[in-house]
């Protein structure tokens, strides 16, 4: 199935996972895709390695795993540290497996690796996907503007041009104030953006997590959330159920605006998915 004609449907609900580090057998991830696909999610993404970390051929696996279990899995494809004949090599396997859902990304630049030159950004990869055959293509969205970009409107004049090209529906980054996505999802459709918008949710669950997650993706935190990372820091259960507390509240937020679709980046936690998965199971396509 097209991922995109969920959202014709309902308020999608999916989740992310990421491959073991190449050091580790596949299988270590198949629990937690088990414990994830008891939570009935309109779909599951995996993430793909830009160029490095040698785990594609895991993500085509766990890709497979996860449709074999009657779930829909989009796999992520970088492109900027692979040629095109790489790409298309990709294509072919992941077609080959019955994958039909995409999600395209430039993917981040490793210094330590000189980026290829066949695609300089997602819209590229967009628009050859679309000559390798018919998938359904995600892009990424940034609500507090992508790093690489001067300011947000040159962001959502490079967004559209990832829709031009093809993108059927797109995937935020994750944020931690929902006015900042509002204010974006404002911006994008009054370019001409159309095509649905899933927000991106992280649970914070450790503290050097978001302090990684934030100095890569530039996220801001509201006064509200640092009060939280403040007095409960230093206490991981307490964190943990704080964090699961505020993703929730995000959610219901969200829903409550109407927002198309909720992605859950899990960071392969089964056990705070599921808190959240109760939690807003009631609102979810209400």
């Amino acid at each position: 199935m097209y991922i995109r004609e969920l959202f014709e449907k309902k308020t999608v609900f999916s989740f992310e996972v990421f491959p073991p580090k190449k050091t580790s057998p596949v299988e270590v991830v198949y629990n937690t895709l088990d414990e994830l696909h008891d939570l009935k999610p309109d779909f599951i993404s995996v993430t793909f390695s830009a160029g490095g970390s040698g785990n594609g051929q895991y993500a085509c696996e766990i890709a497979s795993r996860i449709k074999s279990k009657g779930i829909e899995p989009m796999i992520h494809l970088p492109c900027i540290n692979y040629s095109a004949s790489e790409i298309s090599d990709t294509l072919d396997e992941i077609k080959k497996r019955g994958i039909e859902n995409i999600l395209a990304l430039r993917g981040d630049i490793n210094p330590d690796i000189p980026p290829k030159r066949d695609f300089l950004h997602a819209s590229d990869l967009i628009e050859y996907i679309n000559t390798k055959g018919n998938f359904d293509i995600a892009g990424a969205c940034y609500p507090e503007c992508h790093p690489d970009a001067g300011d947000i409107e040159e962001d959502v004049l490079n967004l559209k041009k990832k829709v031009d090209a093809g993108a059927d529906h797109l995937i935020s980054q994750l944020f931690f104030d929902n006015s900042s996505f509002y204010e974006f999802l404002w911006k994008a459709r009054a370019a001409g953006i159309n095509v649905p918008i899933e927000a991106g949710i992280m649970p914070v669950v450790n503290k050097r997590q978001i302090e990684r997650m934030v100095t890569t993706c530039g996220a801001s935190l509201p006064k509200k959330f640092v009060k939280i990372m403040s007095r409960f820091g230093d206490d991981p259960d307490a964190l943990r159920d704080a964090g699961i507390a505020y993703a929730v509240n995000q959610i219901v937020d969200l829903v409550a605006s109407g927002v198309d679709g909720i992605h859950l980046y899990t960071m392969n936690n089964a056990y705070v998915a599921r808190k959240i998965s109760e939690a807003v199971s009631g609102i979810i396509g209400a």
